[in-house]
């Protein structure tokens, strides 16, 4: 039995069941096997976890560089989309991303865009907050997505009228932004932070 087939089973699993269905036993049962023997492969649930992380994430890894020094923001508001779409590509895939240890792979794509961001302008240290700015951005988004998404329809509506009457400015903002957890939303807050982490370009050394 191969570690890929084990995380790809694993990886299924998650779709079906989601992250607090994932148990060993169940794994072990849809190989085929005994729990006992997963442990020659991955000494505990944490690092199946990990691995499963990796495989989640490896497209996205190996994400084009910052080619043109002036277009950083493209590139970032593209990471981002990249970013998002890779989490919502598996059930609960906020929460398995966020739950494991990033994997030396990561560790190189922060080396690589820490490096772009000074290209443009950047300090090193407001390139990666920058980065941890978007990431986490993202990462937060997609956890409440699909926590919205799991939920569902669940009992009714608030009356609104009521609604808008007791909270006019947040019924007023909703009205504009449209859905919270909508693309329109999201592409909102991403320039949000984007238009911050401008402001913090080193003019003598910006792009352009």
């Amino acid at each position: 039995m191969e570690k890929g087939i084990i995380v790809a089973t694993a990886l299924r699993l998650l779709d079906e069941s989601g992250l607090e269905g994932l148990t060993l036993r169940r794994l072990a049962a849809e190989l085929g096997v005994q729990a006992p023997a997963l442990y020659w492969h991955f000494k505990s649930k944490q690092l199946l976890l990990d691995a499963m992380a990796a495989a989640m994430m490896a497209e996205h890894l190996t994400r084009p560089d910052l080619e043109d020094p002036a277009k950083w923001r493209e590139w970032l508001t593209a990471y981002a989309h990249s970013d998002r779409a890779m989490l919502n590509s598996r059930r609960d895939g906020a929460r398995l991303a966020a739950g494991t240890r990033p994997s030396p792979e990561l560790f190189a794509l922060v080396e690589r865009s820490v490096a772009a961001l000074e290209r443009a302008g950047f300090g090193v240290g407001d390139a990666l907050r920058g980065l941890f700015a978007v990431s986490g951005y993202v990462a937060g988004f997609v956890l409440e997505e699909q926590a919205d998404r799991d939920r569902g329809a669940e009992g009714e509506g608030p009356d609104l009228d009521a609604f808008r009457a007791e909270h006019p400015r947040l019924a007023a903002g909703l009205m504009e932004i449209g859905d919270p957890q909508g693309d329109a939303a999201f592409e909102g807050g991403l320039q949000l932070i984007l238009d911050g982490l401008e402001r913090r370009l080193r003019p003598s050394e910006a792009p352009g």
